[in-house]
């Protein structure tokens, strides 16, 4: 995070570290195992021959992508080798693996799959981009005729938490939602030659040249009381978002910053600091009553043939 500006304002700039994110790819990769296989099959048709997944990540959709088309091409590509290592692990040669970003535009994209493809994925890697929808343009221009551009971006806040958990003031996940979507905010606002996109995905879609753009969401649902693996993937996902949140807020200068405080309360700080104490009494893994309510979207769009 930087801070820019004369003496009387200060703009804060919150700058990823993708490296640093690399190892919370690749868990969510192996975590998000069957969700991955199910809009894997979902998506790819008989014939399928070059596929993409851009801004892969930890490899998790490529790896389903590999798994449910077999003898076809996949690609994976990243814009960070850390991150891109993990998914290439991950994908165990299932994949091949290509360093290349979307903020370059189409061309790199381009010589990375060396193909036409059938059928592209983008999942919530779009919004990292400056413009994002000329990155989406760019992702249309790489398909064949016929093929596919499916974009897994937004959907619903997902739910895990009892709106009363006895520790700060009831309400605590909502609020943390609302703080994230602050964050997102400055993170949209901080990237150079950031484009405002006052519209949605499918109607970027329909913009970049395809046709039939539809949104398919996607329940997910997993009732109390978790299995101690999903518990702890929940618990450490709150962890990584409180992480993000306090890590990323820190800085001096005139004007305006941006403080713990002004993402959440000192109250609701606290209290996450309970939650999330391994030791103490009020520790969300000892709780038996959290659960998974999650709603994706993707986004679908069909190149002209």
């Amino acid at each position: 995070m930087g801070f820019v500006g004369g003496e009387d304002e200060t703009v804060v700039m919150i700058e990823i570290d993708w490296a640093g994110e690399a190892g919370r790819l690749r868990a969510s990769a192996e975590g998000e195992t069957d969700w991955n296989a199910a809009v894997a099959r979902s998506l790819v048709r008989e014939g399928d021959k070059v596929v993409a997944d851009i801004g892969c990540g930890g490899g998790g959709m490529a790896k389903a992508l590999a798994e449910a088309l077999p003898g076809a091409t996949v690609v994976a590509i990243d814009a960070d080798p850390d991150v891109l290592e993990q998914a290439r692990e991950h994908t165990a040669g299932l994949v091949r693996c290509e360093l290349a970003s979307m903020d370059d535009g189409a061309e790199p994209l381009r010589r990375a799959i060396d193909a036409p493809a059938d059928l592209i994925w983008a999942s919530a890697s779009v919004h990292h981009a400056a413009d994002q929808q000329a990155a989406v343009d760019a992702l249309a221009s790489l398909l064949a005729p016929g093929g596919r551009l499916a974009l897994a971006e937004g959907g619903l806040p997902a739910r895990h938490l009892p709106w009363d958990l006895g520790v700060g003031e009831p309400g605590l996940e909502l609020r943390l939602d609302l703080a994230q979507d602050r964050w997102f905010k400055v993170m949209r606002d901080s990237l150079p030659g950031s484009v405002p996109m006052p519209y949605g995905w499918t109607e970027a879609l329909t913009r970049a040249g395809l046709t039939g753009a539809t949104t398919r969401s996607v329940l997910t649902e997993a009732p109390a009381p978790l299995p101690p693996e999903r518990l702890e993937s929940v618990v450490r996902a709150f962890r990584t978002r409180i992480e993000r949140l306090t890590g990323s807020s820190q800085g001096h200068g005139h004007g305006h910053v941006v403080s713990d405080e002004e993402w959440l309360t000192p109250e609701d700080l606290d209290a996450w600091r309970q939650l999330l104490d391994p030791d103490g009494p009020h520790y969300l893994g000892q709780r038996s009553d959290l659960a998974v309510l999650s709603v994706r979207s993707v986004h679908l769009g069909h190149a002209p043939r």
